[in-house]
């Protein structure tokens, strides 16, 4: 896929990226936190900068920035609240990706113009109240009856829901068959009748992104709704890991965001706060806890791009994408500790960034794979190399 922009143009697009960042975002992040709303004045100049089309093909309207331009972009939005990325990123990554990659040219012509423009939000239902890590065992079905499928199931934790019009469902289509094998990937248009939209949950972090359980009481769509086609019944779970293989490094990438502004305010709060008659930045502790952070977020950077690497050149990157969540997420966790603590007991107060910082950071070890799976999938990557 070639990027709109070139090693010329792209340093262009990131520094308005930064301005925008800097000037526009980054002083509302306390009105965001406390009033869980991202300003629609602010979606508007979203939509006018083309950052809901980032990934999505020149041909469709968007940018279609490589994976390596995509990543620096999304470190980049990570470095303010999420609320602010999470308005425009389903349709950049999860929301989308699944009809980019496999979708026919039917549903690429209806669906990725507006997903480009903004006009239409995605949201991508994967995770159900039975079915979290173990997604090969969700129970939202979508039965044929004749050129239609009914479905009937609930979602959980669907990141952005509530203001979704296109909704990319895992649903298993194939009741006979058990396991991956039986799952369909499906797309739902806003205001289908029987789809309903639970109201948004009240999250430790990352307010301002509305997460809600989508519900399914006899929804019928059609056929063509198969991301790919009828021929792709029973492909979903395919589909869905093909997604998050991106989508975890997306996560890397967004680790990385909030990890450099974690280590930009406890250092400048460091050269700033005095004790003992001087800076605390010149107590070896201190240095210690900078160190180790900054050498987390290197390791875990290098991680990180080389998994994008492998996965911008069709490499089989399954293992490191899983990898680089895992650790670039753990190391944010780690991070934000050692950010806080050098806060000391102004950064358990909401006067400072660190506190709101420190919550919206413990999501990232949940999303997109668990740290618990992602060491499971690891593991027996490596387990099959010595057996073999």
């Amino acid at each position: 896929m070639a990027s709109v922009f070139d090693e010329e143009t792209f340093p262009q697009l990131m520094d308005a990226v930064d301005r925008f960042i800097r000037v526009r975002l980054m002083p509302l992040e306390r009105q965001v936190e406390e009033t869980e709303t991202v300003p629609p004045a602010l979606i508007e100049e979203m939509k006018e900068m083309g950052l809901f089309g980032l990934s999505i093909p020149e041909a469709y309207g968007g940018f279609e920035l490589d994976l390596i331009q995509e990543m620096q972009v999304q470190m980049a939005f990570s470095y303010t609240s999420p609320a602010f990325r999470l308005v425009f990123w389903p349709n950049v990554g999860i929301g989308s990706k699944g009809i980019v990659l496999a979708g026919t040219e039917a549903q690429k012509q209806k669906y990725l113009p507006g997903l480009a423009s903004g006009e239409l939000s995605a949201s991508f239902c994967l995770t159900e109240p039975d079915a979290g890590s173990d997604a090969a065992s969700l129970k939202t079905s979508a039965i044929r009856e004749g050129d239609e499928l009914v479905l009937n199931g609930t979602k959980r934790f669907i990141t952005n829901a509530p203001r979704a019009d296109v909704f990319t469902v895992m649903a298993r289509t194939d009741p006979a068959k058990p396991g991956a094998s039986g799952i369909s990937a499906l797309i739902v248009e806003k205001g289908t009748p029987g789809l309903h939209i639970g109201k948004p949950e009240h999250k430790l972090g990352q307010r301002g992104s509305p997460v809600s359980d989508v519900i399914f009481e006899n929804v019928r769509i059609p056929i063509s709704n198969v991301i790919g086609g009828e021929a792709n019944l029973g492909q979903g779970f395919k589909i869905a890991m093909q997604v998050l293989d991106s989508g975890r490094v997306s996560v890397a990438a967004s680790g990385l965001g909030m990890a450099r502004r974690l280590i930009d305010e406890a250092a400048r709060y460091a050269v700033q706060r005095k004790q003992f008659g001087q800076p605390i930045a010149q107590f070896q502790l201190i240095q210690a806890m900078l160190a180790d952070s900054e050498t987390d977020y290197l390791a875990a950077h290098a991680l990180a791009m080389e998994a994008a690497r492998t996965l911008e050149r069709g490499g089989d990157a399954r293992n490191l994408a899983a990898a680089a969540k895992y650790f670039c997420s753990e190391a944010l966790s780690r991070i934000a500790d050692r950010a806080l603590q050098i806060h000391g007991g102004a950064g358990y107060i909401a006067e400072y960034h660190v506190e709101r910082l420190y919550r919206d950071a413990r999501a990232l070890r949940i999303y997109e794979g668990t740290s618990q799976i992602l060491q499971l999938v690891i593991a027996r990557a490596m387990l099959k190399r010595y057996e073999e």
